[in-house]
């Protein structure tokens, strides 16, 4: 069986348990979750390298656990059964819901958004304190004190620059700051045929990101690689088109002053000229993660140098110096080969010593001969002159 067959019939199978499980048809509902639930392990075994593989087994493990309740529910009373009215299934995204102790439904995310408890703050990055310091003006001022916001507050942030500078770090630090809950969205997992139309499921990420506001919990969506999901696109279809206008719907929904949701919508993005401009428009801030500079580059080095031995030659702010160009996860990258000289050696040696040697000055030049920066001066240009045209802090 291809690939798309096994998804297009479990999906149909899927939405045929979850209108009979409405309807209250037990049997058919079981049959159905079952065939579908076969499909998708099909799937899995065949497909290994299938982008949707971990939702297809999310999905895989909420059927299962309907099919079991629903089994329980069909036991006759007198042998254990009983009606399970804690549980309903929402007919809309074919997810099992259940009621808290009050009687309510308790609000669950949809199956692609990935939620995160973030652990980093913003005084564990290195840094980026122009970065900082817009993006407390516009989302944690007002949580704290909305009333002094008479005319509103940004609800889009767009975070752009070289990749591995920290602008997922940064979208995470702010939920942390908050208090707040964090979603991640990759844009494929948006388009995806096998979740609905993927203007669905910006309908539903956004549905729950407010029913969530409601509770009083702010909310952070963040979107990386945004550009993939609002970019411009010559040769995108229908379906790309309607995403991207229920996105700006979303969006522009956010701005009701009547309600004054703390949702706020966080893109970030390695190619900022691909967005198109009615969506730049709506991140009223955006915000350029440069390259680190050499007191940045010092402060993470000793940030992934901290638990490690070093000798006494090496110096630190010698090696910030000369690491300009690199970016966070460049140096991360070459204090992780230095180690490994030592750890090799280690090994190869099979000395009695329980541990490997301090890694020297010489272990940091000699990674730094074969490792070069993975952003070249020319791409540094191309976020500049975009910031210049574009800035908004």
């Amino acid at each position: 069986m291809s690939e798309a067959y096994l998804v297009e019939h479990a999906k149909r199978y899927a939405l045929a348990a979850v209108q009979h499980d409405t309807n209250g048809n037990k049997d058919a509902a079981i049959r159905n979750y079952e065939a579908a639930i076969t499909l998708l392990e099909k799937a899995v075994r065949l497909y290994p390298d299938h982008p949707l593989r971990d939702t297809f087994i999310v999905y895989i493990k909420k059927y299962r656990k309907r099919v079991e309740q629903l089994k329980r529910m069909m036991i006759p009373q007198g042998e254990g059964g009983e009606e399970d009215e804690s549980i309903y299934v929402d007919v809309d995204t074919g997810d099992t819901v259940e009621n808290d102790a009050t009687g309510e439904n308790s609000v669950k995310p949809p199956a692609f958004v990935q939620v995160e408890k973030p652990s980093v703050r913003f005084d564990e990055i290195a840094g980026l304190e122009e970065a900082k310091q817009a993006i407390k003006e516009a989302i944690v001022f007002p949580i704290k004190r909305p009333d002094l916001f008479p005319l509103g507050w940004p609800r889009g942030i767009l975070l752009f620059g070289p990749p591995g500078n920290g602008k997922t770090m940064l979208a995470a630090a702010i939920a942390n700051e908050i208090e707040g809950e964090f979603l991640y969205v990759d844009a494929a997992s948006i388009m995806s045929k096998w979740l609905g139309e993927g203007e669905k499921n910006v309908k539903k990420l956004f549905k729950y990101a407010r029913l969530k506001a409601e509770k009083g919990v702010p909310v952070i969506i963040f979107i990386d690689e945004i550009d993939a999901l609002l970019g411009v696109n010559i040769s995108e279809v229908g379906g790309e088109v309607r995403v991207r206008n229920q996105f700006l719907k979303e969006m522009d929904g956010l701005q009701d002053k009547a309600k004054n949701y703390h949702v706020y919508v966080i893109g970030a993005t390695n190619k900022p000229w691909k967005l198109d401009e009615p969506f730049i428009r709506r991140f009223q801030k955006r915000i350029y993660i440069p390259l680190p500079d050499k007191e940045t580059r010092r402060k993470i080095l000793e940030l992934y140098t901290g638990k490690l031995s070093l000798a006494d030659d090496v110096d630190i702010d010698k090696l910030a110096e000369i690491m300009e160009g690199y970016s966070g996860s460049d140096i991360k990258d070459v204090v992780q080969a230095a180690y490994m000289i030592t750890v090799r050696e280690f090994f190869e040696k099979k000395e009695s010593l329980d541990k490997p040697r301090p890694i020297s000055m010489d272990d940091f030049y000699a990674v730094l001969s074969k490792r070069k920066p993975s952003v070249n001066r020319k791409m540094v240009e191309m976020y500049e002159k975009w910031f210049e045209e574009f800035k908004a802090l």
